[in-house]
């Protein structure tokens, strides 16, 4: 018996159901109130054929819900749907009793709320993944507002967690023949440098100097997880402008790609709102590094050319600081001047001053969880790369000059090291940098004490 023809057939019909409730009882739309109701039926139905038929409609139901009726089913989540206190209560005092294996796991279902089951039964819908993803997605947007929605948010994290793990994703690369619906989602979903048009999408997947590399999940189809763009260059690259516009893909053209020495990382996009802090990246780095070594076994440096989010506002925060030099924070007020990079001797007077403080923003300023504050530098030092250089006017586009003075990063991810850099991150929080990043920070403590550095 094919079981694969008989499951697409079972989905199908599933999926008409739903769309058959939508015409009719879904006529009137449906309230927060009738939905919990169905996710009740859902948890009391015994059978695998009746759960998918209810899951899916009340996946269903929920894409018709109103903004404000999906804040009361969230509300209703949060409050019907937790663990059971008494049955917690009762758990453990049987565990405290008896202090086996069995009377332990009834404690631990018992402390499992039960929105995860839930959660575990909607997913049986054709589809019932990516609406769980778009589901978390309306909450995430109402953390902020309803803090009591957290618990909520952890169980979804914690079940995507597994459902999302290494093992299930797949690895492709984008280039010109992929089907133009993911050459489009790739355009919409590009977070660090806009993709203008097809053809500049185009210049990015050249196969002479660029790759592209994107995470797949086989639940959510043709639905891209999380891409990386490569450049591929001599030389390590220090300006984004040349590789966007297509001149260069580093210090020199490279025309063959076996010309290059070099693999950069100039764009890192996650794709999906509703999967936000579950950790993708550092798979999809190690993996393309690896596809890469085998495609072009020469290249020898594999670095990133990184934006410095936040450091424009840090250094907005400490510019008017008493307890820093007067002619220090002179120098600083000179950023407000419009155009200030265009003119040589402005640029190399905040040269000098910003560069030492942008070692030391990334070495030293740390979050309340003692963590570098720029949340580049954690995704990039917890993966194992060594902050190799801080390049002076690397982004002069008016973004990158709104968020970092124009300055770009380069991460280093060299591969015998990349472990144990790794491991000292996570134990001590330790960043790992080149000698010129610890000179440059060595400066910034020197113009603290009023000695401004050339």
């Amino acid at each position: 018996m094919n079981m694969s023809f008989l499951q697409e057939l079972f989905n199908s019909i599933t999926q008409r159901d739903a769309r058959l409730w939508r015409r009719q009882g879904g006529l009137t739309a449906p309230d927060h109130a009738q939905l919990l109701d169905a996710c009740r039926g859902l948890l009391e139905s015994d059978g695998e054929a009746s759960s998918i038929s209810l899951a899916s409609r009340a996946l269903a139901m929920y894409q018709q819900l109103s903004e404000d009726e999906r804040t009361r089913f969230f509300e209703g989540l949060a409050r019907d749907f937790a663990a059971d206190p008494a049955r917690i209560d009762a758990a453990y005092e049987t565990y405290r009793e008896q202090r086996d294996n069995p009377s332990l796991h009834a404690l631990f279902e018992a402390c499992e709320p039960r929105r995860q089951e839930l959660f575990r039964r909607l997913n049986l819908a054709s589809e019932g993944t990516h609406a769980l993803v778009r589901m978390r997605e309306g909450l995430l947007e109402r953390l902020r507002e309803q803090p009591a929605f957290k618990p909520i948010d952890a169980d979804f994290a914690h079940l995507f967690g597994s459902w999302f793990n290494r093992g299930f994703l797949v690895l492709k690369r984008i280039d010109w023949n992929t089907p133009a619906s993911i050459l489009e989602k790739i355009i919409r979903y590009e977070a660090v440098h806009e993709i203008r048009d097809w053809d500049d999408l185009r210049r990015r997947l050249d196969a002479r100097d660029r790759r592209c590399f994107a995470f797949f999940h086989p639940a959510i189809g043709d639905e891209p997880l999380i891409f990386v763009e490569v450049a591929l260059c001599k030389g390590l690259p220090d300006r984004i402008q040349p590789i966007l516009s297509g001149e260069s893909a580093g210090q020199r053209d490279i025309d063959d790609p076996e010309a290059a020495d070099s693999a950069a990382f100039f764009g890192i996009s996650n794709c999906q709102t509703g999967l936000r802090g579950i950790s993708f990246g550092n798979f999809l780095i190690k993996q393309v590094v690896q596809e890469l070594k085998l495609e072009l076994p020469q290249l020898k440096h594999f670095v990133t050319l990184s934006p410095v989010p936040g450091f424009a506002h840090w250094l907005a925060e400490r510019r008017d600081d008493e307890a820093l030099p007067g002619e220090l924070r002179q120098v600083l007020h000179e950023l407000d001047a419009p155009d200030w990079h265009l003119d040589p001797a402005q640029s190399e007077r905040l040269r000098a001053v910003i560069k030492p403080l942008a070692a030391r923003y990334l070495v030293e300023e740390k979050n309340a969880r003692g963590l570098p504050l720029n949340p580049v530098a954690r995704f990039h030092l917890g993966n194992g790369a060594e902050l190799h250089r801080i390049n002076w006017l690397g982004d002069t586009s008016p973004k990158g000059v709104k968020q970092a003075a124009g300055l770009m990063v380069n991460y280093l991810y060299v591969l015998d090291d990349i472990e144990r850099n790794h491991e000292n991150y996570t134990a001590n929080a330790t960043v790992v940098c080149s000698s010129e990043v610890r000179d440059l920070n060595r400066r910034a403590r020197k113009m603290a004490k009023g000695e401004l550095a050339k």
